[in-house]
């Protein structure tokens, strides 16, 4: 590995060290040198994209650390609290470090370059802003990226399904349903404001309007989705409510993620704003922002624990953030995006853990051969939309 190499390894690190918040003073002032010098780089230069404000808004925002908290070298600076200003700072980096993977256990295993990754003449496609919308009397519609659709109190833009506010009585309450395929991405915003983000391979159950006076429930049944609600106390405090096979969430008003899909055991739900109360059988649990609490749908277990809210709800910003995740779980994720069946012919490989960070938008081959180029896998192969790690 040339000295550049290094230097671009450790540039990355301290990186993720920063958006963890855990960036000491010293390592601050070194992160600052890396940057300044990269910019120098045309090739790295040109890959930040054309977000200039938001790369000196971020070196700004750390020449102020550095100018705040002379003295203490040692004393760790924490990130910003404004999850919009790190989700903008984690983009920009990201934009320039294509794919940022720091395994752990790393055999160490060199890459044969006579080696050739067949691909058979498969292209896999990257996903996109994807649904189906199925209506009340049944009918369903494709909505996609470039393609807008209006009916009455709805309308798309092929990227967001938006509904108009109203109010209905209790007999005329109509749902809809919207069905995100494997490789697709859709959000909507409520009659009621409330906006859902929805990841691949979901469903959301919907009223097309909400009754006043009762509570505003939706079901996810199965899937991701991210809710940012909006508040009871604008809808003469009717509460928010979302609901699926095994638990129920109620909501005043915040921000939380549920990933809750058909293949999985688990069902994880992660607070990151405001409060929500958790429903499971007779039992009830609160949850505080930066809470996620574990649910095994087979035997009942729970677990709350503290989470990194940005590593579990990234997704919906186009970065998929994984942090000590096993080979074999981040394949989980790409198989649904991708739209592709995953195999790793060496299983001793399944549970290599890695941090590591990448760009939704980003080629399947991209993301494989950098997993390659660090020796966790020999090489891969794709064919008949399957991905085979060797």
């Amino acid at each position: 590995m040339t000295r550049e190499e290094v230097d671009k390894q450790d540039f990355q690190v301290l990186i993720e060290k920063y958006l963890d918040g855990k960036t000491t003073l010293e390592e601050l002032k070194l992160l600052v040198n890396y940057y300044e010098s990269y910019q120098q780089d045309y090739t790295w230069c040109a890959a930040l994209g054309s977000e200039e404000s938001t790369r000196n808004r971020m070196l700004i925002n750390i020449l102020e650390e550095l100018q705040n908290n002379v003295g203490d070298a040692n004393k760790v600076i924490p990130f910003y609290k404004n999850k919009i200003v790190k989700y903008a700072v984690a983009a920009s980096l990201i934009a320039f470090l294509s794919v940022t993977f720091l395994f752990k256990n790393n055999n160490g295993n060199k890459v044969n370059d006579n080696e050739v990754v067949q691909t058979n003449g498969t292209t896999i496609a990257v996903g996109t802003d994807k649904a189906i919308l199925t209506l009340e009397d049944g009918s369903q519609v494709a909505l996609e990226k470039g393609k807008s659709f209006q009916k009455e109190t709805t309308v798309s833009n092929g990227e967001v399904i938006t509904y108009k506010k109203g109010e209905l009585k209790a007999e005329e309450i109509k749902y809809n349903y919207l069905t995100i395929p494997r490789g697709g991405q859709f959000s909507i915003t409520l009659s009621d404001g409330t906006k859902v983000w929805l990841n691949s391979d979901s469903e959301l159950k919907y009223p097309v309007q909400f009754i006043k006076g009762q509570p505003r429930k939706v079901e996810l049944l199965y899937g991701e989705a991210y809710f940012d609600v909006s508040p009871s106390a604008s809808h003469n405090g009717d509460k928010f409510i979302v609901l699926n096979a095994s638990q129920e969430v109620e909501v005043i008003g915040t921000e939380f993620n549920v990933k809750a899909y058909k293949d999985e055991t688990n069902i994880y739900t992660t607070l990151v704003e405001g409060k929500v109360t958790i429903s499971m059988d007779d039992k009830k649990r609160n949850l505080v922002p930066g809470e996620q609490l574990f649910l095994n749908k087979k035997n009942s277990t729970i677990l709350i624990k503290k989470v990194d809210v940005y590593n579990e709800t990234a997704w919906k910003e186009g970065v998929f953030s994984f942090e000590d995740k096993s080979l074999k779980d981040m394949m989980v994720v790409l198989s649904r995006w991708y739209d592709v069946e995953v195999i790793i012919e060496n299983k001793s490989i399944e549970n290599e853990q890695f941090v590591g960070i990448l760009r939704k938008n980003q080629k399947i081959e991209e993301i494989l051969t950098s997993i390659k180029n660090f020796g966790i896998i020999k090489n891969f192969e794709i064919y008949d939309k399957k991905v085979v790690l060797k």
